[in-house]
């Protein structure tokens, strides 16, 4: 399983919801970005061949590249829960408005170009974490 990657290009085959993680660190950038780095479950099969879910889980590490204007919120006060992996609901982007490489109105023109607003969306606990970016790679280790 390992050597498997994937690329911002590749955004709208990947499916997070779900996805636990056990870490999150910044490794800062000299330019004043940093490198968000998320340890996650990343879940490779939810289905079995007959339908019933069946997954299949391997480690993987996501990184955003260049992160700015990060925002994080995470409440495990509201639910009294003991420090636990928070769990994904969805990863969403749109353009950055004004940036080079699309005018952010989400038109196809944009399709591909960064950089990117990204929000995930966390389940559990209730939060987000909300960021600029122009991509991410992720990869199974």
């Amino acid at each position: 399983m390992s050597g498997q990657r994937w690329y911002t290009a590749d955004f709208d085959a990947m499916a997070w919801q779900g996805v636990h993680v056990h870490g999150l660190r910044l490794v800062p950038n000299d330019d004043g970005t940093a490198e968000l780095v998320l340890d996650i479950d990343f879940l490779l099969t939810r289905a079995g061949e007959d339908g019933a879910p069946h997954f299949r889980v391997a480690q993987a590490i996501l990184q955003f590249h260049e992160v700015s204007a990060l925002r994080m919120a995470l409440d495990y006060a509201a639910c009294s829960a003991g420090m636990t992996p928070f769990a994904i609901g969805a990863i969403a982007r749109e353009p950055v408005a004004g940036a080079e490489g699309g005018d952010g109105d989400g038109t196809v023109e944009d399709a591909g170009q960064g950089p990117w607003r990204w929000t995930i969306r966390i389940d559990w606990p209730d939060g987000e974490l909300a960021f600029e970016s122009p991509g991410f790679s992720q990869w199974l280790v």
